[in-house]
C-alpha cells in the first residue's frame, strides 16, 4: 500500500522543488472566481481542507484534509491529485473516469482493492476544465500563500466578508 503512493508523494514533493510556481500565462480573474466557486460549493473541498485551504475543515464528520497553504505541488501535480485522489488517504478522485483506464498511474479500482487501498467517493465529479480551474484558483490564492490574515482573506473572497473579521 504505502510503496505506490509513497513513491508518488515523494516524487511530487521532490519534483516540486519548493520554489515559486511559474506558469506560462496567469489565469484570468474569471477563471480564479470559477475555481473558488467549485472549491467552496460544487466540490465542497472546504469540508476537508477548510475554506482557506489551511486544513481546518468545515465539516467535522469529514476526513482531515491537507493544509494546502504550505503545499509545494505545482499545477500538474494538483490536477493529478484532484483527478485521481490519494487512495488510502481519504482524498477522493473527482474525475468520474479515474481508475477506469490508464489516467491514474495505470491502476483500476480492482487494482486498488487488491492492494487494500480504499478510495472514498467524491461529493460530485468534475470535468477536466473544472479541475484545472480549481488548480488555478489554489495556485493563485492558496498554495504557498502562508497563514491566512485579513488582507489575504479579503483577497481570497474578492471582498470584505464576515469571516474576515476573525483576523
Amino acid at each position: 500500500m504505502g510503496v505506490l503512493w509513497g513513491v508518488v508523494t515523494v516524487g511530487m514533493a521532490v519534483s516540486a522543488g519548493g520554489g515559486p510556481v511559474v506558469r506560462a500565462q496567469e489565469p484570468s480573474d474569471t477563471t480564479i472566481a470559477a475555481g473558488r466557486r467549485i472549491y467552496t460549493q460544487k466540490a465542497d473541498c472546504q469540508a476537508c481542507h477548510g475554506w482557506a485551504g489551511d486544513g481546518q475543515k468545515m465539516d467535522y464528520q469529514s476526513p482531515d484534509g491537507a493544509n494546502l497553504r504550505v503545499s509545494t505541488l505545482d499545477r500538474d501535480q494538483l490536477i493529478f491529485v484532484i483527478k485521481c485522489g490519494l487512495p488510502g488517504r481519504d482524498m477522493p478522485a473527482f474525475d468520474r473516469l479515474s481508475y477506469t483506464d490508464d489516467r491514474c498511474l495505470g491502476r483500476t479500482r480492482a487494482d486498488l482493492g487488491r492492494m487494500g487501498l480504499k478510495l472514498p467517493d467524491p461529493a460530485t465529479t468534475l470535468q477536466s476544465r473544472e479541475i484545472e480551474r480549481v488548480a488555478d484558483f489554489l495556485l493563485t490564492k492558496v498554495v504557498g500563500q502562508g497563514e491566512m490574515d485579513r488582507a489575504k482573506c479579503v483577497d481570497f473572497w474578492g471582498e470584505e466578508v464576515d469571516v474576515c473579521s476573525e483576523f
